[in-house]
């Protein structure tokens, strides 16, 4: 009996232990950049703020080459969830407007494979340390998403940005649209919230946008289109929030769900280099839902 005893003491205290060691992490993934950040560095977050700035529990800044092709870059996006969101440890994703197509394709054409479980300690490259271990996809608990480009930009699509980059390839909406399966998140949550503080290209993308991306994109909304805030004019429909198609019976992605609808145009599309725009909703949401 004694003997049952203290095993089952040395059983509770290794499993008290193990649950001990796990650790939440907040990773965000920025957006198009002048290749200004540091890939493999995640403390440097000079695209999002001050790194002084709260923005959720143990954040990272996923740092990838912003006028590089997603399938070009996404092998650090996969790093990052490799090193912080495998074995006990678990993740809440922030991402910011081709950072979404970023997360959206890592998690459509990789989320189902085998992953070898980091130990969270990143060299200089940005890769962590295996532990032995393999398990398939990665613990996320949510993604929120500042405008997001997972639906492109009629911008790419009329060359309105100066730029011969790749990346703009990509984010033409055809292209976007066609990069992988959108509603296969591995049951994973995108929680939308999209901006409409519209002006400069007005003339250029379709219903209520944040002068890059518009609501088609940035509500997941399924296919292109002009969608607006309720009672805008000329619009093809409005962008409900919620899981809800739009007014006119088109559909979001499967797991899309719009957090924010910006009915009083408040929000542009820029960071700013300070938490600004659309992002601060996110950064706020992350503060007070990642822990």
């Amino acid at each position: 009996m004694k003997k049952l005893f203290s095993t089952a003491i040395i059983a509770a205290t290794a499993l008290v232990g193990a649950e001990a060691s796990a650790t939440n992490y907040s990773l965000w993934i920025h957006g198009r950049n002048g290749n200004t950040t540091q890939p493999g560095n995640y403390a440097n977050f000079s695209y999002w703020g001050p790194s002084t700035t709260a923005a959720g529990v143990n954040k990272k800044a996923v740092n990838w080459l912003g006028t590089q092709r997603i399938s070009v870059e996404n092998y650090r996006i996969r790093d990052a969830l490799d090193c912080f969101c495998t074995g006990t440890n678990w993740c809440y994703v922030a991402a910011h407007s081709a950072g979404n197509l970023q997360i959206g394709y890592a998690l459509s054409l990789h989320g189902g494979s085998t992953r070898s479980v980091r130990n969270a300690v990143p060299n200089s490259s940005g890769v962590c340390g295996t532990t032995g271990a393999t398990q398939v996809g990665w613990n996320i608990k949510f993604v929120d998403v500042a405008s997001g480009a997972g639906g492109g930009s009629e911008l790419a699509n009329m060359g309105d940005w100066a730029s011969s980059d790749p990346l703009t390839s990509d984010l033409v909406t055809s292209t976007a649209r066609g990069m992988y399966n959108h509603n296969t998140t591995r049951a994973k949550w995108f929680y939308m919230f999209a901006g409409a503080r519209g002006t400069a290209y007005s003339g250029t993308l379709p219903g209520q946008d944040d002068e890059a991306v518009a609501y088609h994109s940035t509500g997941g909304v399924s296919s292109t289109g002009s969608f607006c805030n309720p009672g805008d004019l000329f619009c093809g429909g409005t962008l409900n929030t919620g899981t809800a198609a739009t007014s006119n019976g088109v559909a979001k992605w499967s797991y899309h769900s719009v957090k924010l609808r910006d009915d009083a145009e408040a929000y542009d599309h820029y960071a700013a280099g300070n938490w600004a725009g659309i992002v601060g909703p996110v950064r706020s949401d992350m503060v007070t839902y990642a822990y």
